[in-house]
């Protein structure tokens, strides 16, 4: 029993302990296969025309993705749309789920507006708080992570605050804290008072996918009201 109880512990070693050479990483399997799927074609196109993330056999669509461990190797999820490629003996791609349009060369962006910022909702969050960070100087957009759906704290003075953003021009943009789901607002009485005021649902988007979203539209020198529009278009796959 002595040995049983002892083969069934888990042995952790430190960088010290490990032997010489012996290196934990699936690097060299990931950089391979990338490199096999971004020059796969098809008719003298490239099969896959979007940014991607391929991680432990598995090709995400990278503004549908988020990195949920830092431990394991298995430590990308795309919840809310499907792999758009598998690694095994053969690579499998599910071409229904690639993105395609009419533009058939890399645009690149190097102009962004990061005069964002992020509002975590929480229980017993102080309208002074939010305060502090709709006052501050240059801000033109704020992402609300927000309860299930879109839900908001029934709070009055925070909806008064977000509504006199708002009215100063800063574009507000509704996610949801959930790592599976989407924003509707007006589904519940508690996010009505957000859709009332003007704030954007963001559906299905990834904070990540909102932040770089909300930056791009920013510097482009569109109005509040075609930002607000935009922001509930999928422009790059990033919405259902």
């Amino acid at each position: 029993s002595f040995l049983l109880e002892n083969l069934t512990k888990p042995v952790i070693l430190t960088g010290s302990q490990l032997p010489i050479g012996l290196l934990r990483t699936d690097g060299r399997e990931n950089i391979i296969a990338a490199i096999e799927l971004a020059c796969m074609q098809k008719e003298n196109k490239p099969v896959f025309q979007e940014v991607c993330i391929y991680f432990e056999d598995n090709l995400y669509r990278g503004n549908r993705t988020n990195k949920f461990s830092a431990e394991n190797f298995d430590a990308f999820r795309s919840p809310n749309y499907p792999i758009l490629a598998h690694v095994g003996t053969e690579i499998k791609v599910f071409e229904e789920y690639l993105y395609r349009n009419k533009i058939d060369f890399l645009i690149t962006h190097h102009e962004l507006c990061n005069e964002i910022a992020i509002i975590k909702f929480f229980p017993g969050i102080q309208p002074k708080t939010i305060k502090v960070i709709t006052e501050i100087d240059g801000l033109k957009g704020i992402i609300l992570e927000t309860y299930g759906s879109g839900n908001a704290p029934t709070n009055s003075e925070i909806v008064n605050i977000l509504e006199s953003s708002i009215k100063n021009g800063v574009v507000i943009l509704n996610i949801t804290q959930c790592t599976v789901g989407r924003v509707q607002q007006g589904k519940y009485a508690t996010s009505t008072q957000l859709k009332e005021i003007g704030v954007v649902s963001g559906k299905d988007m990834t904070t990540e996918a909102a932040i770089a979203k909300m930056m791009f539209l920013l510097s482009k020198g569109f109005s509040q009201k075609e930002i607000s529009k935009l922001l509930t278009i999928s422009l790059r796959g990033e919405i259902s």
